[in-house]
């Protein structure tokens, strides 16, 4: 067993599944020069050819010695797959994995979870900082928030909460930028942006103005707590989502300039979870966070 190449034999099986090395490096999240390589490997280790290219087509064509290794490796490797899921299924019936983006994890839902654990004491609940939501499919983890309107496909998904954005500063800035309070003074300030398309200075522009707003200048992020923290710092203007700056704002480490002029999105968390009916342990933390968000209120308009 020490001697397996497993790294090959896996990259092969996923050639064998796929019927192409293309196929299989999407599948296995790895460049194609990668996987090739791996072929390269385990014909030299084996020495036999496992694959030849097909005379005037160009493809690929397993040997005899490849079909017979392409379909021992997979069906090893699937009862495997088949093990690991039966043992993910003896975890703790009280231990719960939730998967969210890391704004949402840090502004939002760890400010709460000492809520939770007062709520219901003998949950264990586990967060995993993921975009991707391939994890529901196979078991790793029991729920996700997701920002945005999907689709998800072959999942159940649920609105969770709405939102809105509006525009916060540093009290230190709004200080020395001379108390701006009219969204027509923005044009004299150094806006912040966030790549998220749902937070885009152009929706508030759309909105309130002023209409000849440029938003080529300013430094952008690539998350919403990013953004936030830079305003908090003073280096901008910054177009908050309310979900995420209300701790902020109401702590005072951000201030509104322009009082409660701000831009509704309607449902904008989604609680994502695969559809067969959720265990007791998984129900309790979905109604723990509608409990949660009916809580935070809304922003004002």
């Amino acid at each position: 067993m020490n001697e397996l190449p497993l790294n090959a034999l896996r990259a092969f099986a996923m050639v064998y599944a796929h019927g192409g090395v293309r196929a299989a490096a999407r599948e296995l999240g790895m460049a194609h020069s990668s996987v090739s390589r791996h072929l390269g490997e385990l014909d030299r280790w084996l020495g036999v050819p496992l694959l030849r290219t097909a005379a005037g087509r160009g493809a690929l064509v397993f040997t005899p010695q490849g079909e017979a290794l392409g379909r021992a490796t997979l069906s090893g490797l699937r009862e495997i797959e088949q093990a690991v899921a039966a043992l993910r299924e003896t975890r703790p019936a009280h231990a719960v994995t939730l998967s969210a983006s890391p704004s949402f994890a840090i502004r939002w839902l760890l400010p709460r979870l000492p809520a939770l654990e007062k709520a219901h004491p003998k949950i264990e609940l586990s967060v995993q900082v993921e975009q991707r939501l391939d994890a529901l499919d196979d078991g790793r983890i029991d729920l996700a928030i997701r920002m945005g309107k999907g689709p998800w496909p072959e999942l159940h998904a649920e609105p969770l909460m709405d939102d809105a954005l509006y525009p916060v500063m540093s009290p230190a800035l709004w200080q020395a930028s001379g108390r701006p309070s009219k969204p027509a003074q923005l044009a004299g300030l150094r806006l912040l942006h966030d790549r998220d398309p749902q937070a885009a200075w152009e929706l508030w522009r759309q909105a309130h103005g002023p209409a000849k707003l440029s938003l080529q200048g300013g430094a952008r992020y690539t998350s919403s707590d990013l953004v936030l923290r830079a305003a908090m710092q003073g280096q901008g203007v910054a177009l908050a989502r309310h979900r995420l700056a209300a701790d902020d704002v109401a702590n005072g480490s951000l201030l509104r300039p322009f009082g409660e002029l701000a831009v509704a999105l309607g449902p904008s968390y989604w609680i994502v979870r695969p559809p067969a009916k959720p265990r007791a342990a998984v129900a309790a933390v979905i109604d723990w966070l509608r409990w949660q968000a009916a809580g935070t209120g809304q922003p004002a308009m």
